[in-house]
């Protein structure tokens, strides 16, 4: 492996120099999209955009040994027009109806393109300095760790440049003098002089290897250390299971999180430990004998938490959580039997198979992960057949079916889905999931979190349109005209389900018991993770004015807002009454009070 110390003048002027080029191009695509430029003007254009820059220009600096190496080239061209493919597809499957939760895709796409990329580095460093693709274990295991540590060195050497830079604006700041204040915070000097700071920390990383082999001996030291307990904990859980049983591992619906965390923390120490595979044998004998154990008995890790996840799917079919879940555990399933498989056929040294093994399943990961964000494995595609035709066989009801989640999470595919259903013979003969496709279609965005400039556009202006808008729930009285008009005004505070493609319900509730029926009007989805109901009653004179409001947080939404749609309603009144003392209102704690109370 080439010393970063050796690096050539040239060389390391090119590493900071295309550092604070990207930190240029990052700065357009802002500028650009305040600005409306094509093609920060479009989504699409951004994915395909900050893909490249963040990818081939990092791998560039992380990688490069001689300018006039053309693999090096080699290797950037094609890092270029593969990124840029895989960005086109994402893009693609983020795109292409309105109201599209673009993260729900482009996150999943980022984390698992940017993990390939760092799979892949080792590789083509190794070509670099040897020509060929093969190459010792050693020097993949030693670029792998040093492209890791130069990040994270990267990442201090950042935040202490900026902490500098403050401290700097500070103290000049106490004399009246803000000039550096705000030059600091003008958006080209942040983009340009971050750039500039992580092409320098890069470059420390690559050029001082002492400290970074330091800091990466203390790490493995404590990855060896925590080795044994972690084998006896688990050689211990699995001795304990065959007493507790299956059933307390599925109640915790967690399961399979858990299980895989013990299964990648595994494949992380045995790695630490392994490093090279030059050392001698670790441990004392009764000791390894321990890691061992946990190795062969890790497949029972493996099959359970795929048979957890095979539980899940089962019940609940296909979604894109599951499916890269499913990628993990397969992928954490793959190497652990392997690292079984070694501890049957080790001969002169510990593990030894793992020199093959390794470089293999890192290959294999890489494939996989291309495979899942092309049309080959696409997650959307397989999520929403699974939910369609858990709709069509009838496995799950119609109005248990999450239309949401399908039109704004699961990317263009699920949105085509959705239109599509609404011409499906099943759909038509039910009015009621008919008319809700409908309503989840026109919603131009999932949760109504609109600017006023979009709010006013989005808005109803008459009564008409208003009633037309609301649905009622069955047994609920049609609203008044009245009531319309307060509503209108915006004297009553329900102004998101006045705008076109919100998803509101209305429930004519007698809740004080007075004789008279107030109006519920509860937004089903105006915001992530609840639903909000706005009361609004009748004064002496008979205006309607607004009287509080419900918040439905942390319960099963789902089940929430069909109830609410269906008009199901049940008042519970206190036990215990407020105490008014001096003016000031106090509502009762009871003793035995959990987060549920409303206080």
């Amino acid at each position: 492996m080439t010393e970063g110390g050796r690096l050539s003048h040239p060389v390391r002027s090119f590493i900071v120099l295309v550092a604070l080029c990207q930190g240029l191009l990052l700065y357009l695509a802002s500028t650009g999209q305040e600005n409306d430029w094509w093609p920060f003007n479009q989504l699409g254009g951004l994915v395909c955009w900050y893909t490249l820059v963040l990818t081939v220009p990092s791998a560039m600096t992380l990688t490069v040994q001689r300018l006039d190496d053309w693999r090096f080239w080699q290797h950037s061209v094609g890092l270029l027009i593969l990124y840029l493919l895989l960005a086109w597809w994402a893009a693609w499957s983020a795109t292409g109806a309105p109201g599209l939760d673009s993260s729900a895709v482009l996150v999943p796409f980022g984390t698992t393109v940017a993990a390939a990329l760092f799979i892949l580095l080792p590789f083509f460093q190794c070509r670099l300095e040897h020509g060929g693709w093969q190459v010792p274990y050693r020097e993949l295991f030693e670029n792998a760790w040093q492209n890791g540590l130069t990040l994270l060195l990267m990442l201090l050497f950042v935040g202490i440049c900026w902490g500098v830079l403050e401290l700097w604006a500070a103290l000049f700041a106490l004399v009246k003098i803000n000039f550096f204040h705000d030059l600091f915070q003008e958006r080209p000097f942040v983009y340009l002089a971050t750039g500039a700071m992580a092409g320098l920390g890069i470059l420390i990383g690559r050029t001082q290897h002492r400290p970074v082999q330091i800091a990466r001996q203390i790490l493995l030291a404590i990855f060896k250390g925590l080795l044994p307990l972690l084998s006896f904990i688990a050689v211990l859980f699995l001795c304990v299971l065959p007493f507790t049983g299956l059933a307390p591992l599925w109640a915790t619906r967690s399961a399979a999180t858990i299980l895989m965390g013990v299964l990648f923390a595994l494949v992380v120490f045995v790695n630490a430990v392994y490093q090279d595979g030059e050392i001698e044998r670790p441990y004392p004998v009764w000791l390894r004998r321990l890691v061992e154990a946990a190795l062969l008995l890790s497949p029972i890790y493996a099959a359970l938490t795929l048979y957890a996840l095979g539980l899940r799917i089962d019940q609940h079919g296909w979604s894109d959580q599951r499916f890269w879940a499913v990628f993990l555990a397969v992928i954490l399933a793959a190497h652990v039997c392997s690292y079984s498989f070694a501890v049957l056929r080790q001969r002169e040294s510990w593990l030894h198979p793992l020199k093959r093994i390794n470089p293999a399943l890192a290959l294999v990961v890489v494939v996989l992960v291309l495979l899942a964000n092309s049309p080959v494995l696409d997650p959307h595609r397989i999520t929403v057949a699974s939910q369609v035709a858990r709709l069509r066989e009838h496995r799950v009801a119609a109005k248990d079916f999450d239309l949401e989640y399908l039109r704004f999470e699961s990317g263009r595919r699920g949105y085509w889905a959705i239109a599509g259903l609404r011409n499906d013979p099943l759909v038509l003969g039910d009015s009621t999931f008919h008319s809700n496709i409908g309503r989840v279609l026109a919603r131009r965005q999932r949760w109504q979190w609109l600017s006023p400039e979009q709010r006013e556009r989005l808005s109803v202006k008459n009564v008409a349109d208003a009633r037309n808008l609301i649905h009622l729930a069955p047994g609920a009285d049609s609203p008044g005209d009245d009531w319309l008009k307060a509503l209108l005004s915006k004297q009553l505070g329900s102004a998101s389900c006045l705008q076109r493609g919100s998803d509101c319900v209305l429930l004519t509730p007698d809740l004080n018991s007075d004789g008279k029926r107030e109006r519920l009007l509860c937004d089903l989805g105006g915001m992530p993770g609840g639903v909000i109901c706005q009361l609004s009653a009748q004064n002496d004179q008979g205006k309607w004015m607004e009287a509080g409001m419900f918040n439905f947080y942390g319960a099963n939404l789902q089940v929430v807002r069909q109830a609410l749609r269906s008009g199901s309603l049940k008042i519970s009144k206190q036990q215990w009454p407020d105490l008014d003392v001096g003016g000031s209102t106090a509502r009762i704690v009871p003793v035995n009070c959990n987060s549920a109370c409303a206080f």
